[in-house]
């Protein structure tokens, strides 16, 4: 990215000022994205312990299986999911703050003895399923804001702080050496004018 500028006081204003506006701002974003990057890594290994406890609940699931088939899978439903926001770095981000089940009464009398237990183990792998959703979700939008703001501080660090430190370099350099030669004109005049003078006398 080629910076625009102009070989006058106005140009090395605004430049500066540019600059000045991208050194300031750099420091916090490298903040961000160390925070993101932390965030991120702690998310990855949510997720995985999840992965593992789903894991198991249907592992227990499973051993009970051949009991499944008695079960009534109709008792127990999804009824209401609460989300909230959390803002992480400046990235809000899902929050799971609750699971509301729906479970439609049953005879105890009637129903086998393990029915409580089905209707739990079903609950607790509702939960944590949905739980999983949210994390993996948490974890996409993280990991997409930790990457723009690690290409933005390649950009501040790479492109954009040397390219401006470039053009002010090239910028002073130009009006020095115009000054220079406007001081040497000034001199040969002078002594033009002097030596006239003199010629004259």
């Amino acid at each position: 990215m080629a910076i625009k500028f102009q070989y006058n006081k106005t140009s090395l204003q605004q430049l500066e000022k540019q600059l000045k506006v991208r050194v300031r701002t750099l420091p916090i974003i490298k903040n961000k994205e160390s925070a993101l990057r932390m965030e991120v890594k702690r998310c990855k290994s949510e997720a995985a312990m999840l992965d593992e406890k789903l894991e198991r609940e249907i592992q227990a699931y499973e051993a009970m299986f051949a009991l499944w088939n008695e079960f009534d899978p109709s008792l127990i439903k999804v009824s209401d999911v609460h989300l909230g926001v959390k803002k992480i770095a400046g990235v809000r981000v899902p929050l799971l703050e609750s699971v509301d089940f729906e479970i439609r009464p049953y005879s105890l009398f009637n129903a086998p003895k393990w029915y409580a237990d089905g209707v739990h183990l079903l609950k607790t792998l509702a939960h944590t399923a949905i739980e999983r959703e949210f994390i993996v979700a948490k974890l996409g939008l993280l990991e997409h804001a930790r990457k723009k703001t690690t290409q933005k501080v390649n950009l501040f660090e790479k492109v954009q702080i040397p390219g401006y430190q470039d053009a002010l370099r090239k910028i002073k350099r130009f009006m020095e050496d115009e000054e220079n030669l406007s001081k040497s004109s000034q001199k040969i005049m002078k002594s033009h004018q002097e030596s006239r003078k003199e010629a004259e006398a």
